[in-house]
């Protein structure tokens, strides 16, 4: 599992969380975190304390939108669409792949390919102080705070979930 960390997709997620604050570190999960669940029965934690980095494409544009997901709650498009005044559709692998540079299962909240035209946090997801997000693999992860993951993503937090979630 350690060679995991050696994964180019993992360093580069590594670099970048090392270069905002050293005390973050990375976690090798023994199971996979592919889905919200996996990742919480891995880490022991809360599902709603996982981070699930969405990434949404305007139909209209070439315009890529990453939205930072509290675990147990589904992304709402049309509220998204709305917040962003533009119509989405949530990417495919392939998009997600080529436009962040993480595969679905494992794609990181920060250090992506190209810069989202907006990322949007949910606002449920400062129920914890600390949050797990995927760091590049889907058996890798880290956690940080809350505060802190929105000021390094710059991401606006945003009513962007479904209700009856």
């Amino acid at each position: 599992m350690s060679q995991l960390l050696e994964r180019k997709s993992v360093l580069k997620v590594k670099e970048y969380l090392e270069y905002i604050d050293k005390s973050i570190k990375l976690i090798v999960l023994e199971e996979s975190a592919r889905t919200a669940v996996d990742a919480a029965n891995s880490l022991k934690k809360d599902v709603g304390s996982i981070v699930k980095s969405l990434v949404f494409k305007s139909t209209e544009s070439n315009n890529y939108y990453l939205c930072l997901v509290s675990g147990d709650k589904y992304a709402d498009i049309n509220k998204i669409s709305k917040r962003i005044n533009t119509k989405i559709k949530k990417a495919n692998a392939d998009q997600c792949k080529a436009f962040t540079g993480y595969s679905i299962g494992g794609g990181s909240p920060v250090a992506h390919n190209n810069k989202p035209t907006e990322i949007l946090i949910d606002e449920n997801l400062n129920r914890f102080d600390i949050v797990y997000a995927a760091a590049g693999h889907p058996y890798v992860v880290f956690g940080i705070n809350y505060k802190k993951l929105c000021g390094i993503t710059e991401g606006i937090i945003s009513d962007i979930t479904d209700i009856n979630t």
